[in-house]
């Protein structure tokens, strides 16, 4: 099966039209304070407006309030939530769609929560202090290649790039990829031809 490719911190209609252009399976949308690609329910409802049905909308939000999550699920016609902060196992089973729970890996003992949680599936991203997500940094693909002892499908992330990319298809064999910061000009803004060759390189793996 092929690997999927999520592009995340999507902000504008323009790169959204580029990244399904150039092949990906899956936008994300960052809803949480701190993000430099943080956008509001309505901005991602105007770029949502303008996506094919086949595309997987993906909400990201970091510790949120219950009522934000529902409304930016009614707002923004998500189908997938990604939740990136802390999150308790019993938080992200309460809205009725599909969820995904994104794990910060330092070491192996950061494996260790991951089958307390129940959602449809998990995202491995690398540990940076203090930040939540697209960082740019890479961690050892090994553990993710022993998270899929979990039976549930991998999204790997952290500081994927399309020379790298390739490499961590064949070693992980993960569910998904997923990039942020490894396909933009500056953060929010995403390159078009890096999502070609980032696109390129996973299909080619």
């Amino acid at each position: 099966m092929d690997v999927k490719v999520k592009i995340c911190g999507i902000t504008s209609v323009a790169d959204a039209e580029a990244a399904v252009e150039a092949g990906a399976d899956a936008l994300g949308f960052m809803f949480y304070e701190g993000s430099p690609r943080r956008i509001s329910v309505e901005t991602a409802q105007a770029i949502e407006r303008q996506l094919p049905p086949f595309i997987i909308r993906v909400g990201v939000f970091a510790d949120p309030a219950p009522e934000d999550v529902f409304s930016a699920m009614h707002q923004s016609g998500l189908n997938l939530l990604q939740f990136h902060g802390r999150e308790t196992p019993e938080f992200c089973r309460q809205f009725g769609m599909m969820t995904m729970k994104a794990f910060r890996i330092r070491d192996a003992e950061s494996l260790r929560e991951i089958p307390n949680y129940q959602t449809d599936a998990f995202l491995l991203d690398s540990y940076v202090a203090g930040k939540a997500g697209g960082t740019g940094e890479t961690f050892n693909w090994e553990l993710a290649v022993e998270a899929g002892q979990f039976g549930k499908p991998i999204f790997l992330a952290g500081g994927l790039t399309p020379e790298n990319v390739a490499d961590a298809v064949r070693t992980v064999r993960p569910f998904a990829v997923d990039v942020s910061s490894g396909v933009e000009q500056s953060p929010g803004k995403k390159d078009p031809k890096k999502m070609r060759d980032f696109i390129a390189a996973v299909r080619a793996a």
